[in-house]
């Protein structure tokens, strides 16, 4: 499987989905804790918007995010308030539009990137269309957050597909994250798409197999849900440790979800 060609299209439609979810809100919803400590539906559209307007950034002005970037601090966690802080303090009305704004900036700064040429990034320079699969990724972790947080059962498409490869792209993600060697291994992963087609990556004879449905691992790989409660199975020891550690971001792994933490949701 390659990258499709529409992914800033879809990432455009992923947006969509959520923001036609949030715009629902009353001002007091808003304030409804989700799964991520300590965060509220308004931090996730805040990290979502912070998250978009650096993509806009690197991809229109190469030269300023560098510059910027240069001035981070090694604090993660001080890093990721920092860039959302003037967005999370406005009132609900204000912080959808701004978001809606930094998407649209983002998704044209993206999409008038020159086919092959590299966009600087947090962790290394990637093409576009692999950048925008990160803002499918950020989108569904954040997105799930807040659907878990309002009791709301989504329905997947196809889509999935940008995020599971470049969850494949990124798999050692997990192992820097924890200061942990990669295995000298290739993986086989075998991905189920909502629509029923076999996504597949890695040579077909691998001893260390993935595979499982794309909802699951799009979980699995944003750490959203614990792997008991996921019907995603590993084949070889480094690919039973993987399923432990399996993230598609970098920075730290956070804490994850607990086993059974979201089971009734997740049958209703």
């Amino acid at each position: 499987m390659t990258q499709a060609p529409d992914v800033i299209a879809d990432l455009t439609a992923e947006s969509e989905a959520l923001d036609a979810v949030v715009a629902k809100l009353s001002d007091e919803q808003w304030e409804t804790g989700t799964p991520a400590h300590g965060w509220a539906v308004r931090h996730q559209i805040a990290h979502l918007a912070a998250t978009f307007r650096l993509a806009g950034l690197a991809a229109a002005q190469p030269a300023a995010f560098q510059q910027m970037t240069s001035r981070l601090s090694d604090d993660f966690d001080a890093n990721v308030a920092a860039a959302m802080a003037d967005f999370v303090v406005e009132p609900p009305a204000v912080l959808l539009s701004r978001w809606r704004s930094e998407r649209a900036t983002a998704e044209k700064a993206l999409a008038a990137v020159p086919p092959g040429q590299m966009v600087p990034w947090l962790v290394r320079p990637l093409p576009a269309p692999v950048l925008a699969a990160a803002g499918m990724m950020e989108v569904f972790a954040h997105g799930r957050d807040v659907l878990d947080a309002l009791g709301v059962r989504p329905t997947y498409t196809d889509r999935l597909g940008h995020l599971v490869g470049f969850a494949v792209r990124t798999w050692d993600f997990g192992y820097l994250a924890r200061g942990l060697t990669a295995p000298d291994v290739q993986f086989r992963f075998e991905i189920t798409a909502p629509s029923g087609a076999l996504w597949a990556f890695g040579p077909a004879d691998a001893n260390q197999r993935i595979t499982g449905p794309a909802e699951d691992f799009c979980l699995l790989v944003t750490r959203r849900r614990h792997r008991d409660d996921l019907a995603v199975r590993a084949v070889g020891s480094d690919a039973e440790h993987w399923l432990d550690i399996a993230q598609a971001y970098r920075g730290p792994a956070g804490p994850g979800r607990r086993p059974g933490q979201f089971s009734q949701t997740d049958q209703a």
